[in-house]
């Protein structure tokens, strides 16, 4: 089938039982604000539903169908590829992943640009950002020459972990706290999980 636009009824429309993909409800209530005020968002990608006749499987797309649900659409737009259940799974690990990041000095001025126009309160409605984030943001001075490795900007580091596990590295950090000077909470912790990275890869030595 061609990449082309097409509209079709919500109803029509079916989630894919094993889409990984998960959204807060905090960010979830940002995309209802954003397609509620623009009419816009991206179109969902589809496919023919492999077990119902006239149906079409959501592979990317699930909140934005949510979203346009909630807010009385009817139908929605979206790009239907005809792929297997093979080029499904792939397609559903990986168009929610991968991803570029953010250039610092440029989201900088994106962001003061819209905080002339909308107070930091007004656009944590809409953006990923908090309120105070977008503050600090704002007023955020870039040095104006490159910055050292030790002044770049965090990077995230994501993982997943039971109860059990949780409790032993939070005990751990708040051990590790104590000895740390960092001005911030999300600095010590940073510097305790790196002192105790570092204490095991001694012990490994």
């Amino acid at each position: 089938m061609k990449n082309g636009i097409q509209s079709i009824n919500l109803d029509k429309l079916v989630p894919h039982p094993d889409n990984p993909n998960i959204m807060s409800r905090a960010n979830f209530d940002k995309l209802v604000r954003n397609i509620e005020r623009s009419g816009r968002y991206e179109p969902l990608v589809v496919r023919p539903c492999p077990q119902r006749d006239g149906f079409y499987q959501i592979i990317n797309g699930f909140h934005r169908w949510q979203v346009l649900k909630q807010l009385g659409y009817k139908t929605a737009d979206v790009v239907v590829w005809d792929i297997d259940d093979n080029e499904a799974d792939i397609l559903l690990a990986t168009l929610n992943r991968l991803s570029g990041k953010d250039s610092i000095g440029k989201k900088l001025a994106l962001l003061k640009r819209l905080n002339k126009q909308l107070a930091a309160r007004e656009l944590a409605k809409l953006l990923p950002q908090t309120a105070k984030q977008i503050e600090r943001l704002t007023n955020l001075k870039l040095p104006s020459a490159p910055a050292t490795p030790a002044n770049c900007f965090a990077n995230p580091l994501v993982f997943f972990v039971n109860d059990t596990q949780q409790q032993i590295i939070e005990r751990a950090l708040s051990l590790a706290t104590r000895n740390q000077n960092e001005k911030t909470k999300a600095a010590k912790r940073a510097a305790a999980l790196t002192a105790i990275a570092q204490q095991f890869l001694g012990c490994r030595r």
